[in-house]
C-alpha cells in the first residue's frame, strides 16, 4: 500500500519518503513594485502577472513588461536564477498564488501585483513551482480572500505545506516535465505555423472584394469567378431544435457550436440526444452526410461539414444546417470558414442580447466560386490543411493530458 508521504509514481531508484515542508523553510517572501507611470516602458525587464499565469517558462528577453528605478530599489527587488514570482491579486480565483519559476542567469525585477519567494534553502525550483500550482493550489485558494477580488499575501504563502523528496528527485521530477512541456510548445508552435498559413491561403485563393479572381490559382484554370447568393445554391437553409430534455443520454450524437474547433471545423460531441427525440420533434433538423454547419447565434461563423463518423447527429438552433444542391462542399465551407467572416458576418449581425443572423441573412451571403473541377482542387486543398490542423490538434491535447496525468501521479 502506497503512504501518503510518497505519489503513486516514482521514478526509478527512488524509494524514501517525502517530508512536509512549509514554503517559509524554502522562500523568503516580499511584494514587487510601483513605481511612477513615467518609470515603465524603460529600463530593467519586469516580470508582470502575465509572464506569471503564461503556458510557457519566463525567459529574461521575452518578459513583457520594464521599469527603470533607482540602485537600491533595484537591488532589493532582483529575482535571479531559483526564485519563484507568485500572482499576488487576481478576479479568478484559480489564478491567486500561481507560482513560475525563474531560471535565467539575467536577473529581472517584479511589480507590485505579485510577491516574489527568494531562494534561502536547497530546491529545485521547477519541482516547487509545479508542487504548488497542482498539488497544493486547494490549500493556496481556500485561503485567498477577497469579494471582487481574490488576494493572496506574503503570510498566505509562508504557512503553505508542501511534500518534498530529496533534491535529486526533484531535480528528475522537474527534468520530466520540462521535456513534455517543450514538446507541448513546439507543437503548439507548429499548429499556430499551420493556422497562419492557411490564413495566408485564404487571403490569396479567394477573391478579394470587388475582383472576380483569386490573386493565386492553380494551373491550368482561368476565367472570371461566378457570384451566386448562398440560397440559389442550396437545398435547404435551416436551424436545428433545442431538445426537451437537456439531460438525456441518449445515442444520438447532438453538436452545439463549442463543439466546432474555431480553427480545423473538427467536431468533438459532449452531448447526446434520446431516438425518440432525434426522429420526433427533431426531425427537421437531423443532419446528413455532407451537410454544413454555420453558427449563427453567439459566437458566429463556426463552420463544419458533417462526416459519417459523427451520424446519426442532431443540432441545435444556434447552427444553420446548409444542404447544397450544387457545388464543392469543402469548397463551399473553405469559403464560408475563410470569407463569410471577414466581408459579412461582421457586417450584419443583428444586436441583441448576443449577436445573430437570421437564415434570410445566411441565405444572402453572396459566394464566389469558379468552375466544380477548380472548386474541387481547392476543396480539397484545404480539407487537408485543415486535416492536418486537427490532427496537430490532437496531438497538442494527447500531449496535455500526458502532462496532467503525470502531475497527477508524481506528486504526494
Amino acid at each position: 500500500m502506497k503512504s501518503r508521504q510518497t505519489p503513486e509514481i516514482r521514478l526509478p531508484g527512488f524509494t524514501e519518503d517525502w517530508k512536509q515542508r512549509r514554503l517559509s523553510e524554502l522562500l523568503e517572501f516580499s511584494n514587487g513594485i510601483n513605481a511612477p507611470k513615467e518609470n515603465y516602458g524603460k529600463g530593467r525587464k519586469m516580470i508582470s502577472v502575465m509572464d506569471i499565469l503564461a503556458d510557457e517558462p519566463i525567459i529574461y528577453e521575452n518578459i513583457r513588461n520594464s521599469v527603470e528605478v533607482n540602485d537600491i530599489t533595484e537591488s532589493k527587488n532582483k529575482v535571479e536564477n531559483g526564485d519563484l514570482v507568485f500572482v499576488r491579486s487576481s478576479e479568478i480565483s484559480n489564478e491567486v498564488g500561481w507560482a513560475k519559476a525563474y531560471q535565467q542567469e539575467k536577473y529581472a525585477l517584479y511589480s507590485g501585483f505579485s510577491i516574489r519567494g527568494k531562494k534561502k534553502s536547497e530546491f529545485d525550483a521547477k519541482f516547487i513551482e509545479l508542487s504548488i500550482n497542482y498539488s497544493n493550489r486547494k490549500q493556496i485558494e481556500s485561503k485567498a480572500g477577497g469579494s471582487t477580488r481574490f488576494n493572496v499575501s506574503q503570510s498566505i504563502l509562508s504557512s503553505t505545506v508542501i511534500l518534498e523528496p530529496s533534491i535529486e528527485e526533484q531535480i528528475e521530477i522537474g527534468k520530466l516535465i520540462k521535456g513534455i512541456e517543450a514538446t507541448i510548445s513546439l507543437h503548439q508552435q507548429e499548429l499556430t505555423t499551420l493556422k497562419q498559413t492557411k490564413q495566408g491561403f485564404l487571403q490569396k485563393m479567394f477573391p478579394k472584394e470587388g475582383a472576380y479572381v483569386p490573386e493565386v490559382r492553380f494551373p491550368g484554370f482561368t476565367g472570371d469567378w461566378d457570384q451566386h447568393k448562398l440560397s440559389d445554391i442550396t437545398k435547404i437553409i435551416t436551424k436545428g431544435t433545442t431538445p426537451k430534455d437537456r439531460s438525456s443520454e441518449g445515442d444520438i450524437n447532438f453538436i452545439k457550436v463549442e463543439n466546432i474547433d474555431s480553427g480545423s471545423g473538427a467536431i468533438s460531441v459532449t452531448s447526446k440526444v434520446s431516438k425518440e427525440e432525434h426522429e420526433g420533434y427533431l426531425k427537421r433538423s437531423q443532419l446528413e452526410l455532407g451537410d454544413i454547419l454555420f453558427s449563427i447565434a453567439g459566437t458566429l461563423g463556426r463552420v463544419t461539414t458533417v462526416n459519417d463518423d459523427v451520424l446519426p447527429a442532431n443540432t441545435n438552433q444556434a447552427l444553420a444546417i446548409i444542404r447544397l444542391n450544387e457545388g464543392n462542399v469543402d469548397f463551399i465551407a473553405t469559403y464560408l470558414k475563410g470569407k463569410a467572416v471577414e466581408d459579412y458576418i461582421r457586417k450584419n449581425p443583428t444586436i441583441g442580447a448576443q449577436p445573430n443572423l437570421s437564415l434570410q441573412q445566411v441565405g444572402n451571403l453572396t459566394i464566389n466560386y469558379p468552375n466544380i473541377r477548380e472548386q474541387e482542387k481547392i476543396g480539397a486543398f484545404f480539407k487537408q490543411l485543415d486535416d492536418t490542423i486537427a490532427l496537430y490538434q490532437r496531438e497538442l491535447d494527447a500531449l496535455k493530458e500526458t502532462k496532467k496525468a503525470f502531475l497527477q501521479k508524481m506528486f504526494a
